[in-house]
């Protein structure tokens, strides 16, 4: 028997640790009047506050995430009314997200809850071996060298 975690249980428990997280720090924006605001929400607002409205593809690359994954944050952020869709002056195929007023207002609210959040994740840093935010990064460099599918593949042809 091996101490090596089942890969399927892996993905779990990252899952699992993701809902831990995300779902207490939304349950406390909830609490403070945030009800419409998702953790998934702040790279975006982060990006946009030190940016200014970007293209969809602009503030994938800010936030290090797929184009989709930028598209449809940006998507559930407009329906919560937290930013718009405007034409780029520079190009008419293309769409500038930009925060909205009602953003904007909320940055004071949304500024302090990061600052919580983040004075709880050192804390919780602090309680694990590494800071889990480091080992994460390690884990995306070492995938980035090798996708995680090469590696499954190279495995069924040694087994």
């Amino acid at each position: 028997m091996s101490n090596q975690p089942d890969p399927v249980a892996v993905g779990t428990l990252l899952r699992h640790v993701l809902e831990l997280l995300d779902g207490e720090v939304a349950e406390l924006y909830r609490e403070q009047g945030l009800a419409e605001y998702r953790p998934r929400f702040s790279p975006v607002v982060r990006a946009l506050v030190a940016e200014g409205p970007l293209p969809v593809r602009a503030l994938a690359a800010a936030i290090d995430v797929t184009h989709s994954a930028a598209s449809q944050t940006a998507a559930q952020m407009a329906r919560a009314g937290l930013v718009t869709h405007t034409p780029d002056p520079l190009d008419a195929r293309r769409r500038l997200v930009g925060l909205t007023p009602k953003a904007r207002a909320l940055l004071p609210r949304i500024e302090a809850e990061w600052e919580a959040t983040k004075a709880a994740m050192a804390e919780l840093d602090a309680e694990l071996s590494m800071p889990l935010g480091e080992l994460l990064a390690e884990v995306v460099r070492a995938v980035g060298r090798r996708p995680f599918g090469e590696r499954v593949a190279a495995a069924r042809t040694t087994t």
